[in-house]
């Protein structure tokens, strides 16, 4: 596979706060990479710097380019959602695919047209009179007629109901990705998004907490619910987090052997959110 973002020994300060703190990771074309950290860990600085916003220390590159010295060229075969519209409310659908044809050479305004012929958005309304659903959407529309490498999602369904977000992630598979083009993606809603995902990475105080396949995880992760003497014994195997739901000990263990564990109590791979909470609580402790 060929890595389209390689980053190596990368950080950020801004003054004597240190907001990316020296990492190091890949992410390979034809992937989805979800990017998960508490706020304040360091994930829009993060995502900053491959979006070519701020500069950084180490090496960091993004399609093969500097992002920030070569920003203007990268942007080429980048697209990015936030988490806050930043279409001008006086601009009517038809006049932003207007300027999008006009300025953008990979941007297809009959694929994003057909796009918003499935949706209540009309041609020609203005931004402000449009939901913040119906605002998604016709970022999403722009998005999916731009042929680019590189699609970066900044909380990219923040606020809308869940009707929206399934929508959202359902058009973005079945209308955006092949197999081809690489998505990045941050979000506080895991669950919505774990069964989309091939990597994840969790980030906590500016680094890099774990970096793995989706694939990987059930080998190197498990959670055990035990209780009594058997909990006392599985502690002693050194969970990396514990807590206690319904009178029980519920532990998470990295690199144990599943059938070892089995022996304490029931063993399955904790889901992407309660494995984050153990790396990031686990590294705390």
């Amino acid at each position: 596979m060929t890595s389209l973002v390689t980053a190596s020994n990368v950080s950020k300060r801004y003054k004597a706060v240190r907001a990316v703190d020296n990492v190091s990771f890949e992410i390979e074309k034809g992937r989805i990479m979800g990017l998960f950290g508490p706020n304040g860990a360091g994930k829009t600085t993060l995502l900053k710097a491959v979006l070519g916003l701020t500069d950084c220390e180490g090496q960091l590159s993004v399609l093969g380019l500097d992002p920030f010295k070569q920003r203007k060229e990268l942007m080429r075969n980048i697209c990015f959602i936030a988490d806050v519209a930043v279409l001008p409310g006086w601009i009517k659908v038809t006049q932003l695919l207007d300027f999008m044809e006009a300025t953008h050479p990979n941007f297809s305004r009959t694929r994003s047209e057909d796009f918003l012929s499935r949706t209540k958005v009309r041609s020609d309304a203005k931004v402000r009179e449009l939901s913040k659903g119906m605002v998604t959407q016709l970022h999403l529309s722009i998005i999916m007629a731009i042929d680019a490498k590189l699609l970066v999602l900044d909380e990219p369904t923040l606020g809308l109901d869940i009707i929206f977000r399934k929508e959202f992630y359902s058009n973005l598979l079945n209308d955006y990705f092949d197999g081809e083009r690489t998505i990045l993606i941050t979000t506080h809603q895991v669950e919505e998004i774990e069964n989309l995902m091939t990597d994840i990475m969790f980030i906590n105080d500016g680094r890099i907490l774990l970096d793995s396949t989706m694939e990987t995880l059930p080998e190197t992760y498990v959670e055990l619910s035990a209780s009594g003497e058997d909990a006392d014994k599985a502690r002693q195997l050194g969970p990396i987090y514990e807590h206690d739901v319904f009178g029980k000990k519920v532990m998470t263990f990295e690199g144990k052997s599943k059938e070892r564990l089995a022996e304490f109590g029931e063993c399955h791979t904790p889901s992407v959110a309660d494995l984050f909470v153990a790396k990031v609580k686990g590294a705390a402790a």
